[in-house]
Parts: structure tokens; C-alpha cells; sequence
């Protein structure tokens, strides 16, 4: 996962480009090439990183770069503008890898228990959030049904490989004692409850928008911010189920 000092990289060398383009001085060679070094080496930099970075490996190459746009760009301000939206998604993705402790927790238990296909499966929902809308709703169904096979794998209890992710919750939920009939606190009630619409959302979310399927003409692609709300609904429930599933062992 991308950390803060790739972060830091990629804001690093947007300024050392905007600077080689407008009137911000001259740029170091060796310093512009070790920050483009630190993003191109991160699994979320390599992948989402700009053609800008991918094809200027050193600072001249910039200016190169910005008087082939087509449209050109005539002034500092353009450029600036240009410059940072090539480095927005970069710089997003690292954003939202960085600052989020959900996404530890869920490898951590995932590890506690073993649990090969759940580690792989929160890796890619992980790494597609920002870069692959469609993908990451897919892998955040995945990750969820990992979870709930590798649970009743564990405890011993039967379902048919068919089953779909609403149908596999139900089981887990009733072997984990967390089907909402089977508590009276009208609170707890209703928060399990909403756990089950998230599972059975998430399942039907996939089955419309990700890419699972294809799309017609007037197919629906969720944007980067729905999916990271999959993503992330995806991953508290995982790590939920996974904790009990620990502390009933």
C-alpha cells in the first residue's frame, strides 16, 4: 500500500515540473529523479502515475512534454492548471492510502486468521478504489464473500458454491448468532439489520455497476467516490465479521 512519504514524493515532483515550466527556478536533476523514483517504485504510484512522470525522467523533458500538448498551453497558469489535474488521481489515490486505518486493520485480521483468498481479495478493492471504480465494487463483493466462506469453512457448516453473497450472509449471520430476530435490544436490532441491507446492497451494487457485466449504451459507471464508499462499507463489515468470528472461536 502506498505510504505517506510516496505522498509526499508525488506533491514533490508536481512542483519540481510546475517550476521547470513557469518562472519557479531551476530544478534539481538528482532531486526531481529521486522523487520520481520513490512514486514509479509504489504499487499505487506505478499504476496510477501520469504519462507526465511515466515519460520525463528529468526536468527538461517537462518542457518538452508541456509544448506537445494540444491544445497548447501558453501561459504559467495554464500549465499549472494542466500539471495538476494530470497529478489529481495520483495524488488522490495516495491521499486516501495513506489516511485510512480500516485499511491495516482489515490485512491484520485477515492474517490472524489465515485467511489467504480475504488478504488478496482487500488488496485489489484496495488498490482499484480510486484508479478502477468498476473493479473495486467487484472486489468489494469478493472480499465478502472470502469472509463469509472462509468462516463457515472454519466452523464447519455447509453451503453450495452457488450461493450468492446475500444467501452466504444469511448463514454466517445465523452460525454468528448476528441475525437481528435473534436479539431483543431494539438498537442492536436495528444496527444488524442495517448490516444485512449493506451486505445485500453491496452484492446487488456489483450486479448493476462494476464490471462484472457488460454495459449497454446507457450503462452506469459509479465514480471514484462510490466506489471507495463500496470499498470501505465492504471492508468495516469484513473486519466485523471477521472479530466475531475470532471471539466466538
Amino acid at each position: 500500500m502506498a505510504d505517506h512519504e510516496t505522498f509526499e514524493a508525488a506533491s514533490e515532483l508536481l512542483q519540481y515540473m510546475i517550476a521547470r515550466v513557469t518562472d519557479g527556478g531551476e530544478v534539481s536533476k538528482h532531486d526531481f529523479a529521486g522523487a520520481r523514483r520513490v512514486v514509479l517504485a509504489d504499487s499505487t504510484g506505478k499504476r496510477i502515475a501520469p504519462q507526465c512522470v511515466r515519460i520525463c525522467r528529468e526536468p527538461d523533458a517537462v518542457w518538452s512534454y508541456i509544448k506537445g500538448c494540444d491544445p497548447e498551453l501558453p501561459s504559467y497558469e495554464s500549465r499549472r492548471k494542466f500539471l495538476r489535474e494530470e497529478f489529481e488521481p495520483l495524488l488522490a489515490a495516495l491521499e486516501v492510502a495513506d489516511d485510512s486505518p480500516l485499511d491495516a486493520l482489515v490485512f491484520e485480521r485477515a492474517v490472524a486468521i489465515n485467511a489467504v483468498s480475504i488478504e488478496q481479495a482487500w488488496d485489489k478493492a484496495l488498490e482499484r478504489r480510486q484508479a478502477d471504480p468498476d473493479g473495486a465494487v467487484t472486489s468489494a463483493r469478493t472480499l465478502l464473500e472470502s469472509v463469509c466462506k472462509t468462516i463457515l469453512d472454519d466452523r464447519k457448516v455447509s453451503y453450495r458454491e452457488r450461493d450468492d453473497l446475500p444467501a452466504l450472509y444469511r448463514v454466517v449471520s445465523v452460525t454468528l448468532n448476528l441475525a437481528p430476530s435473534d436479539h431483543t435490544e431494539e438498537q442492536f436490532k436495528a444496527i444488524l439489520g442495517a448490516c444485512t441491507t449493506v451486505v445485500r446492497e453491496i452484492g446487488s451494487l456489483r450486479n448493476r455497476v462494476s464490471d462484472s457485466h457488460g454495459p449497454g449504451r446507457s450503462g452506469y459507471r459509479p465514480a471514484a467516490r462510490h466506489a471507495a464508499l463500496a470499498v470501505n462499507l465492504a471492508g468495516s463489515m469484513a473486519l466485523f465479521l471477521m472479530q466475531t468470528h475470532e471471539a466466538k472461536a
